[in-house]
Parts: C-alpha cells; sequence; structure tokens
C-alpha cells in the first residue's frame, strides 16, 4: 500500500500526521510519502480537500460528503468530538484495516514498537505546541533558552511572550505540562522541556554555537541537532557496562562510535507522560548484545531495539519540526 500525505508547505500538521500513521502502522508494510501541493491546480489533480489530506492508495478514507479540493487547513474531528488538524491514531488504524493491511508478523520485542514511539511523540499527537493560546510560542521561547543556555527559563521572563495571547506565563506553562509538553516542578519551574532537561542525565550534547545541554534521553539527544539545524556532539553511556557511546552530528550526517552502538525504544504500561513513562528506558547501547542483556534484566519495559538509522529518523520526525515558524 502506499499512503499519501498531502500537504501545502509549511503546514505545522504535516510531520505529526506523518508520525500517526507510521503510529497507526505500527510495522506493517506500506509506503508513507509526504507530498507539499502548491497551488489549486495540483489540489485538484492529486485529490486534496485540505491540509493534510491522507490518501490511501489514492483514496482519501476521511473524505466528508461533498468535499471539494482545497489548499486551505484541514480539521479532523474524532469520535469522541475532538477537533483536531490531524485524524487520531485510532482513526488511522480503522482506515488502514479497512483497507486490508495485513498485520505483520511479530518477533518477541516488536508488538511495543507503537506504543513506545507514542510515548515519544505524546500518543501520536507529536511534539510541537499548537500556536493557539500562546502554547507555541512559549514553548518555542523555552527550547530556544536551553539551547543557548542549557539551562530552563525563569518563568518571569516567559511573561512578554505569554502576554501577547492575554495570557499569564504561569497558565501557558501548566497547560504545556498537561499535554506533555514540558514538565515542571511543585513551584512552577521548569524540570524538563523534551528534549532538554534542566537536571542532569546520562545524555550530554554539546550544541555547535551555543550551550552543553542534557536531554531526557536518547533518542531526544539525536533530535537536537534536527531540530536545532545545528552540528553537535552527544555523549552517552551504555547503562550495562558504563562505556561511553558518542554521537558526532555534522550537517545531516551523523557518526556513532562504536559503530554497532544501537537504542533501545520502550515505555513503561500504564501511560503517564514521557518523563515518568519512558525516559530514562531509552538509551543507547555499545551493542545488540548489551542492549538484549538490558532487556532480559528489564521485563516490565517492553519495546524494542532500533539500529542507528532508525533511531536517528524517529528524532527527526519527533524534534524536526519544532522550532519551525
Amino acid at each position: 500500500m502506499r499512503i499519501t500525505v498531502l500537504t501545502v508547505p509549511g503546514c505545522p500538521n504535516a510531520e505529526p500526521a506523518v508520525e500517526r500513521v507510521r503510529a497507526a502502522l505500527a510495522g506493517r508494510a506500506a509506503e508513507v510519502e509526504l507530498v507539499e501541493v502548491h497551488g489549486q491546480g495540483q489540489a485538484t489533480a492529486l485529490g486534496m480537500t485540505g491540509s493534510p489530506t491522507i490518501l490511501l492508495d489514492g483514496t482519501d478514507p476521511f473524505a466528508p460528503a461533498g468535499a471539494v479540493p482545497s489548499v486551505s487547513c484541514r480539521l479532523y474531528r474524532d469520535a469522541d468530538g475532538t477537533v483536531s488538524g490531524t485524524p487520531s491514531q485510532a482513526a488511522l488504524r480503522a482506515a488502514i484495516d479497512g483497507a486490508g493491511v495485513p498485520q505483520t508478523t511479530t518477533v518477541p520485542g516488536d508488538c511495543c514498537e507503537t506504543e513506545a514511539l507514542d510515548a515519544v511523540g505524546r500518543g501520536g499527537r507529536g511534539r510541537r505546541a499548537p500556536a493557539e493560546r500562546g502554547l507555541r510560542a512559549v514553548h518555542q521561547a523555552v527550547l530556544r533558552h536551553f539551547a543557548a543556555t542549557g539551562t530552563a527559563p525563569e518563568p518571569s521572563s516567559l511573561e512578554p511572550v505569554a502576554a501577547t495571547a492575554g495570557r499569564t506565563a504561569g497558565q501557558v506553562l501548566a497547560e504545556l505540562a498537561r499535554e506533555d509538553f514540558l514538565t515542571l516542578d511543585e513551584r512552577g519551574h521548569i524540570r524538563a522541556a523534551y528534549p532538554f532537561s534542566a537536571t542532569p542525565t546520562r545524555h550530554r550534547v554539546g550544541i555547535e554555537g551555543g550551550a552543553e545541554v542534557w536531554s531526557m534521553c536518547a533518542i531526544d539527544a539525536l533530535g537536537i541537532p534536527a531540530m536545532l539545524g545545528r552540528d553537535a556532539v552527544i555523549t552517552s553511556s551504555d547503562p550495562v557496562t558504563g562505556e561511553p557511546v558518542t554521537v558526532t552530528a555534522h550537517g545531516k550526517a551523523m557518526a556513532w562510535e562504536p559503530p554497532g552502538a544501537v537504542v533501545f525504544v520502550g515505555q513503561r504500561p500504564g501511560g503517564g507522560p514521557a518523563a515518568t513513562a519512558c525516559c530514562d528506558a531509552l538509551n543507547f547501547f555499545t551493542s545488540q548484545t548489551t542492549a538484549r542483556t538490558w532487556t532480559t534484566a528489564h521485563p516490565e519495559v517492553p519495546g524494542r531495539i532500533v539500529d542507528r538509522a532508525r533511531a536517528e529518523e524517529i528524532a527527526a520526525q519527533t524534534f524536526g519540526p519544532l522550532l519551525a515558524p
């Protein structure tokens, strides 16, 4: 099957839509492509009825009656009445099932990939904050402060940004925390804003032209150069052996040392924010062998081992769009 996500250039829901499609596939075989549509004529030719439009082998399973080609923004209403810029993962999964895409035979550890990636990406909703109510402006200000200083901004410094939306910094930060874009301590101060941590972790990232920062997990660390568009050096360690793992990002290329290093992607059952559900479990390992040693010792954390290419892909999909205008 070919799944095509049609969007206009700069659509904030483009990458979240692709992420939800991949999560809904749950490892099933399909080619997923993102196609930018430039103008009404191309929208008519391709069958886009708003951005994003998702086609399964050329058919829009979510097309409302009387829909016409359009390059405008598109909204989707979930079964519970929730409106968002992409179909829910459940709706996508039902559409894919209805299209007859067969389930992929899995091996132990593979069955939880979808759930693990959901935790990284807010249950398939993505980590790019909505533009409404000052959420994106404040969120991006927090991320830029981390990148420049290596520390979390004081809430008071965010008041001017929040005020442009007629809100206080405390109100915006509380909403961002409820939606798991960041975490707060008991005083309302920022403890973490994925991919950054305000306290030391196993993963340290040196940003070219920026600061030395801590990241919440291995995927977060890999997402920092993708998000900032800057070179970076990631230093971490194998939780089994304590041996170092280093990833040097230069442009779009990443050099791993040792070359056979991998990442475990998993989460604890029961849900909750990524900071508690999965961040401490998403680690670099020097090899498949040490990763399997760790997973055997931690059966309470279902997930899977991914190679460097897949880890980089997950990181770029999750964090690449966060600072886009």
